[in-house]
């Protein structure tokens, strides 16, 4: 006969079922079978995190990144940058603007002889005074003789309106550096040194522009200087492809000392400068890309 157990009180249905803890799994050994836990019991798990590739990496957005380190991207180069850009400066000698001032009304000279002709020839009515020694040149250069105007040779009017051009060049850089510029004793550009020049030493200072005025005056400067040079070498080849011939007629001296010399030195001049301008503005972008500083 089967004994049947009493309990000593009868069963409380509203009691609470309080599950044993669950064992914690050994580190060494891996759990194979999981215990029954009621749910309102069971521990909230977090999804596994897995690794991306690399390249769906480098694409995914950041969450580190934040508005300031975007805006890092857009703000102003170094101050370093921009006080090497700041010391850029134009900084032409006395001498340069010497050979301005002695070439500029030589050249208006000229260009007013060919652009009135045939008023300024011998014998018309603004020939002289201002045009007189034109009458010379006039037989040492054809192309100057009235001759060549009144058989309508084109090349000399031609090399007039161009001279008018560079004139006008001229004069815009003259104005740009005497109206933003200012005379300082340092060493100036296209000058020997100071110290060597003696009573002269002058010459070799500069007149220095800066920021956006020293760039258009720099640049305006060169370009003038390269179209003097073209325009005096064009001049000259002009007459070696003709066979000399509207020089060929003069004697040795007379060719040295009223042809050669005369238009040389609008070539060997405005070379110098232009060289030493063109040095200025590869300076001046050296600086504004930083090339100077990876140099050094």
């Amino acid at each position: 006969m089967v004994a049947t157990r009493n309990h000593p009180k009868p069963f409380d249905a509203t009691s609470t079922f309080e599950p044993e803890p669950t064992p914690k799994p050994s580190p060494s050994k891996r759990t194979t079978r999981s215990s029954v836990v009621p749910e309102d019991s069971k521990p909230t798990l977090s999804p596994p995190k897995m690794s991306l590739p690399s390249t769906l990496t480098s694409l995914a957005p950041s969450s580190s990144t934040s508005p300031t380190k975007s805006r890092t991207l857009t703000t102003l180069p170094p101050r370093s940058t921009l006080t090497a850009r700041s010391r850029w400066s134009h900084t032409p000698s006395n001498l340069t603007l010497l050979w301005l001032a002695i070439s500029l009304p030589l050249v208006l000279w000229d260009t007013g002889y060919i652009l009135l002709r045939p008023h300024t020839l011998p014998g018309h009515w603004l020939h002289a005074p201002i045009w007189t020694p034109y009458e010379l040149y006039g037989r040492v250069d054809m192309v100057y003789s009235p001759a060549a105007y009144w058989n309508g040779l084109g090349f000399t009017g031609a090399q007039g309106t161009v001279n008018l051009v560079e004139t006008a060049m001229y004069g815009v850089y003259l104005y740009i550096v005497y109206a933003y510029g200012k005379s300082e004793s340092r060493q100036g550009r296209g000058a020997p040194d100071r110290e060597s020049l003696g009573f002269l030493e002058k010459l070799g200072e500069a007149r220095t522009l800066e920021g956006r005025e020293a760039a258009v005056a720099v640049l305006t400067g060169y370009s003038c200087f390269v179209l003097t040079f073209a325009k005096t070498i064009l001049y000259m080849l002009n007459e070696a492809y003709s066979g000399f011939e509207g020089v060929g007629h003069n004697d040795f001296l007379s060719l040295i000392f009223l042809w050669i010399i005369p238009n040389g030195s609008w070539i060997i001049f405005p070379l110098y400068f232009g060289y030493v301008f063109g040095a200025e503005i590869v300076q001046g972008l050296d600086a504004a890309t930083g090339a100077d500083k990876k140099r050094s």
